[in-house]
């Protein structure tokens, strides 16, 4: 299966139209470059996490991009609940299930958010591995230290399990629904180099499930325009 460059093109063209509202659960270190990030996109970035505001604002965004960043108890209500409340209404999120394995908490949030029915979930290749259960703690804290080739197994059993599109990014992106498969190879090294990419790209992705009705594509146009950014 493949993307062509024109469908891209009109996604782009319809978040710069329709300026989506991307509601972020995100982490501390991550929160001005997700913003700018969604903001250069023509998208339109909410840092909306406390949980007496979660009910009222859900009405209100179009996606919803969750990050496990830098995990805290005060938070993880207001994750779950923004969660199930899109679910319920149908809207698109994402799960960027960051450092899943390194510590028993983070794994035990990411796995309850999974099974909230995340429309895609956005990960490093140890990250997939983990929470798919193929490699426990596998990564460097939240690093990966296995190449985005060695998790399409797994990513693949985790969409079938989960019903979510899985996006394993690397050098190469592969996003599967379990049982196809694109390859996104646009990018750049020094992205590695550059904190809260791999949470902006979450975020780019959510933006692109508010106007793209196909999750598998909408997450492999948002890697791929991500890419090009970065190039």
């Amino acid at each position: 299966m493949g993307v062509d460059a024109a469908r891209s093109w009109y996604c782009l063209q319809a978040i710069r139209r329709e300026t989506p509202l991307v509601q972020n659960i995100t982490n501390l270190v991550s929160m001005d470059v997700v913003a700018n990030g969604l903001l250069a996109l023509g998208a339109s970035p909410a840092m909306v996490h406390a949980i007496e505001e979660i009910d009222d604002f859900a009405g209100h965004a179009d996606a919803l991009a969750v990050n496990i960043g830098t995990l805290s108890s005060a938070w993880t209500p207001s994750m779950s609940r923004a969660a199930v409340l899109m679910a319920e209404t149908g809207k698109p999120w994402v799960l960027d299930p960051v450092g899943v394995g390194a510590t028993t908490y983070r794994t035990t949030i990411a796995r309850d958010l999974l099974a909230i029915g995340p429309t895609v979930i956005r990960a490093n290749a140890s990250e997939v591995l983990a929470l798919a259960g193929a490699v426990p703690g596998s990564g460097k804290g939240v690093d990966s230290t296995h190449g985005s080739d060695q998790a399409i197994n797994a990513a693949c059993e985790l969409a079938r399990k989960s019903g979510a599109v899985v996006a394993v990014t690397g050098a190469i992106d592969h996003i599967t629904d379990g049982e196809r498969t694109l390859s996104v190879e646009n990018g750049h090294p020094l992205m590695t180099r550059v904190t809260a990419l791999g949470c902006t790209s979450s975020a780019v992705v959510a933006a692109f499930l508010a106007v793209e009705p196909e999750p598998l594509v909408a997450a492999a146009l948002g890697l791929a325009v991500f890419g090009l950014a970065a190039e």
